[in-house]
């Protein structure tokens, strides 16, 4: 899986999990500030992510995430594994 169709992944679950707007979902959108998201929201990210993610996830490896390009940079080395 390429990081494009990993955003893309990102783009849709956020536009269908958390209503927002796909414009507003751009790599530099900062997770906390520019998409409002709380830790709750962001847990819930990787859980429908883990549909796209196999093997196990380390939550501590997404904590210094704090925007969607942080979030693919971190899945993308998880999905070249399989």
């Amino acid at each position: 899986m390429t990081k494009e169709a990993i955003l893309q992944k990102i783009q849709d679950i956020l536009t269908a999990e958390f209503e927002l707007e796909s414009e507003a979902i751009t790599p530099e959108a900062k997770l906390y500030e520019d998409l409002e998201l709380d830790s709750i929201d962001a847990i819930d990210l990787l859980v429908k992510m883990k549909e796209f993610i196999p093997g196990k996830i380390d939550p501590e490896s997404f904590k210094k995430a704090r925007t969607v390009q942080d979030v693919v940079d971190v899945i993308y080395p998880l999905v070249q594994e399989s």
